[in-house]
């Protein structure tokens, strides 16, 4: 498959989805009954990617623990008021085993959706959890050294941390998952990665997996890094990523790995082979409503944006609409989309949901559409269609002052792309209030020339001379969280 420089990538989650057809269609559904219809619906919007999150067989423990939180089960209510018991079918991320859930199809129908995939010309990424394990997973019972266990001390002084476990040589204090700055996860069990024996059995999990997908998104990916580990449990382990990624890619040379990844470890796994590291930090500049910090966001190396995951929702976050007031809502995707690195987009986003779902839950909230995101989200995806910001070159541009004294310049964001013969600039006001600017555009060849400017996400229009778009730039006058997605056109005059 031809694989653009800067995908986009549609996350479905898989079990809300099947439960969302099975009461249509009045039937038990599988992948197999995901219409293929839909798929070309992805494909027409540009995706490249789906990633089918919570697909792994999970187990009875897991639920447990879901349906009994009585906290998880207030917010489990305030979403669905007619909550039922089926409706909470136990995190996706306590995984019992690497194989299709069987409510999710036969093992067969993982690769049968691959296949259907591949034949639009899209890929398919699943989730891998390297972190813990489910409690009733089967290396608890088989292999309960692959597991960090605790003293009868740490349970009862940590009694969040730490759980008794029945095994079959007799009872033993086992860890739950976490990271340093909270409680462990009470459905999980923690790995030990300074046993070599887990780090060998999780890079099988992942060759395995390779087989079935054409990548992960790793869950957490920065608790398994050395420092990580060391800072949480007091264990020493050698890396375990490289060796991971290196022995999966002589099989699967185009695998691709993507990390879920905090704390400014972004570039250290980048640099340990991943493929593309969530980019939080732009979120939280984003969110945070301020120009500047983004600004300066924007101006990292390139091959480190590159690998960046754009995003302004996913199954972690809040909703952006509920986030996001609508005017900086749509100024804020046209700033994480429109720049370089892989495009993530979650389920309901385009049509302006505002109620996240546990990934406890199999079934979320109907929600009315809001036709104003519907609309701009659909002029956003028309223009990743386009060759120049799915394989062009990318730079970020100067806004100057638009006269001495008006620092409203600083509230704005330009940048350029080029590529097969297009040309596109996109500046936001991202501030409150209206401000003005000059841009100065990057092509020098624009001298001598007419040229038109053309916003494919509005109605403006404008012809210039060539001479006056270099210095002292374009001139632009827009209201606050307003943008312009111009496309660039010149011709001799």
């Amino acid at each position: 498959m031809n694989v653009p420089r800067y995908p986009s990538l549609y996350e479905v989650n898989t079990r809300v989805r099947l439960r969302h057809i099975a009461r249509e269609t009045g039937r038990r559904v599988t992948l197999d009954d995901i219409p293929d219809a839909w798929l070309a619906g992805l494909v027409g919007c540009g995706f490249d990617w789906v990633y089918l999150m919570s697909i792994w067989k999970t187990g009875e423990a897991g639920r447990r623990v879901s349906g009994s939180n009585e906290e998880w089960l207030s917010g489990y209510r305030n979403l669905l008021p007619d909550l039922r018991e089926e409706d909470i079918c136990g995190s996706g991320f306590a995984v019992t085993g690497y194989v299709l859930h069987p409510n999710i199809g036969e093992p067969d129908a993982l690769i049968r959706f691959r296949d259907r995939l591949h034949r639009q010309g899209l890929s398919l990424m699943l989730d891998f959890v390297p972190n813990h394990t489910a409690p009733d997973h089967p290396w608890v019972r088989d292999h309960p050294d692959y597991y960090i266990h605790g003293t009868e001390e740490d349970l009862a002084r940590r009694p969040q941390d730490f759980i008794r476990v029945d095994l079959p040589g007799g009872s033993a204090v086992l860890a739950h998952g976490r990271d340093p700055s909270f409680g462990g996860w009470p459905d999980t069990l923690q790995l030990d990665y300074g046993n070599v024996a887990v780090q060998e059995a999780m890079t099988a999990e992942v060759q395995r997996i390779a087989g079935w997908c054409d990548g992960i998104r790793c869950d957490m990916a920065m608790l398994v890094l050395p420092e990580v580990f060391r800072q949480t449990w007091g264990r020493a382990m050698e890396p375990f990523w490289p060796r991971a990624i290196t022995t999966v890619h002589r099989d699967h040379p185009d695998f691709v790995f993507m990390a879920e990844v905090y704390w400014d470890l972004e570039w250290t796994l980048q640099q340990q082979g991943f493929d593309y590291t969530y980019d939080k930090r732009l979120y939280d500049r984003l969110r945070n409503g301020a120009a500047r910090p983004v600004r300066e966001h924007l101006r990292a190396d390139l091959e480190y944006q590159q690998k960046s995951v754009r995003f302004l929702e996913n199954h972690d976050e809040e909703r952006a609409a509920a986030v996001f007031p609508p005017d900086r809502h749509r100024a804020a995707a046209a700033l994480a989309f429109l720049c370089p690195g892989l495009r993530f987009f979650h389920q309901g986003q385009f049509s302006g949901r505002r109620k996240s779902v546990p990934v406890h839950l199999c079934r979320g909230p109907e929600e009315e559409a809001d036709p104003a995101i519907e609309t701009f989200y659909r002029g956003l995806l028309g223009c990743l269609r386009l060759p120049g910001f799915r394989d062009g070159e990318w730079r970020l541009l100067d806004c100057t002052p638009a006269w001495e004294g008006n620092p409203s310049h600083d509230g704005y964001i330009a940048f350029a792309w080029e590529g097969g013969g297009e040309r596109y600039i996109v500046a936001v006001n991202y501030a409150p209030d209206g401000g003005q600017c000059y841009v100065p555009l990057p092509w020098a060849d624009l001298m001598g020339k007419a040229v038109r400017l053309v916003d494919l996400l509005g109605q403006a229009r404008y012809d210039r001379d060539g001479e006056s778009l270099l210095a002292p730039g374009l001139y632009l006058d827009i209201p606050g969280w307003g943008y312009h997605v111009f496309e660039v056109a010149a011709e001799e005059r």
